[in-house]
């Protein structure tokens, strides 16, 4: 059974760190990419960060180019979110997700965790 699970989020301050892991079961993380998207209360999703260990090729929203890195642990079968310099507007709901395809092709998928909250305050 498939099962990702999302942890880490936390409150911060403004210009604060966090580090969000995602724990993957169910295939291996060289086997199909993993993406993390995020959600803030009223708003839509929005597609943050995707990673293919099979091939180590990743992408990066624009919104957060520079400040936050993805990165994995085949061994571990982790995915991870390394968040800099966060901002208010990086308050959300932060999902680890998958389509279940090699490459990222697109954010989101077909299996989603429950997600973790990052709140960025003063």
């Amino acid at each position: 059974q498939v099962q990702l699970v999302e942890s880490g989020g936390g409150s911060v301050q403004p210009g604060g760190s966090l580090r969000l892991s995602c724990v993957v079961s169910g295939f291996t993380l060289d086997t199909y990419a993993v993406n993390w998207v995020r959600q803030a209360p009223g708003k839509v999703q929005e597609g943050v960060s995707c990673i293919n260990l099979r091939d180590n090729t990743t992408t990066i929203a624009d919104s957060v180019k520079g400040r936050f890195t993805i990165s994995g642990d085949v061994a571990k079968n982790t995915v991870f979110l390394e968040m800099k310099d966060l901002r208010l507007e990086d308050t959300a709901t932060y999902y680890c997700a998958t389509h279940f395809r090699r490459y990222c092709s697109a954010y989101g998928g077909v299996k989603r965790g429950e997600g973790t909250l990052v709140t960025v305050s003063s």
